[in-house]
């Protein structure tokens, strides 16, 4: 399940409104914008982005970014719980009695790893083949992470270029005196450009999609802990306690609250 993640919006609107709030305290809004600066600075940094990136991962990102804006919510309490009721009828009935509950699973990652088990693959075999797959999401993750920071490290770069641009057109001109302004307007405009850019954009978003990875390898790892201990008949109780510890102390106490009558003590263990 995915939700809107207000706090990225609201923390790129509220950045670039106290940045336009403050400009317009101190004087007039059209001072600071310049269309030749802003083509220097994000125009020459996505080219070189371009240069250095394939078509192909370049095109990948613009829809990776959107995980930057929409969070993907794993309710680990959710996941446990299905665990150990597959374990328990693993236990009872046999891994063969897991087939039904395999095509009702939302989640490919658990559905392929139950359905490997239930094909009777070797334990070594599942984990190489999970870890294959979660490695390969590592890598397409990357990708999106590179590009922002590669993006966020050229903008100011560009910015600098832009300054150098302007300084000579300056001293190019300094006999004209109308000249003067605004080869120094580019010169400082295209460093605040690419300087925002940079750290309000481009930095930012790489880390925030670094987080999303992140978060979501942790919840494909215990993944792979709940397919290779219902295959080895871990007791659903041991199960659980294994699985609880890739959630955090809170998360716990969370848990605990929302589920009420699925307490520790309360929750159906089978001992056969």
């Amino acid at each position: 399940m995915k939700r809107m993640d207000f706090l990225t919006v609201i923390g790129i609107v509220l950045g670039i409104s106290l940045i336009l709030g403050a400009i317009v305290l101190q004087g007039e809004l059209v001072m600071f914008w310049s269309f030749s600066s802003l083509v220097i600075t994000i125009g020459g940094s996505f080219s070189s982005l371009l240069i250095k990136f394939q078509l192909e991962q370049v095109r990948k990102v613009f829809k990776i970014t959107q995980n930057v804006f929409t969070s993907k919510v794993d309710d680990m309490g959710d996941i446990i719980y299905s665990f150990i009721n597959l374990s328990q009828k693993a236990r009872r009935e046999g891994l063969l009695s897991l087939e039904d509950d395999i095509t009702a699973m939302e989640d490919p990652f658990i559905r392929s790893g139950l359905q490997m088990v239930v094909d009777g693959l070797e334990p070594e075999l599942i984990r190489d083949i999970m870890e294959t797959e979660l490695e390969s999401l590592e890598s397409r993750h990357s990708i999106g992470q590179e590009v922002f920071k590669f993006w966020g490290a050229s903008a100011p770069a560009f910015g600098m270029i832009g300054t150098l641009i302007g300084l000579i057109q300056m001293l190019a001109n300094l006999d004209d005196v109308n000249a003067i302004g605004p080869g120094m307007a580019v010169a400082l405009l295209t460093t605040l450009y690419g300087a925002l850019a940079a750290n309000l954009l481009f930095i930012p978003i790489a880390g925030k999609l670094a987080i999303r990875s992140d978060a979501e390898v942790a919840v494909k790892v215990a993944i792979i802990e709940g397919v290779l201990s219902i295959q080895a008949g871990t007791n659903p109780r041991v199960l659980q306690e294994k699985l609880k510890a890739y959630v955090s102390p809170k998360e716990r106490e969370s848990m605990a609250e929302n589920s009420g009558a699925k307490s520790d003590e309360e929750v159906m263990i089978d001992n056969a």
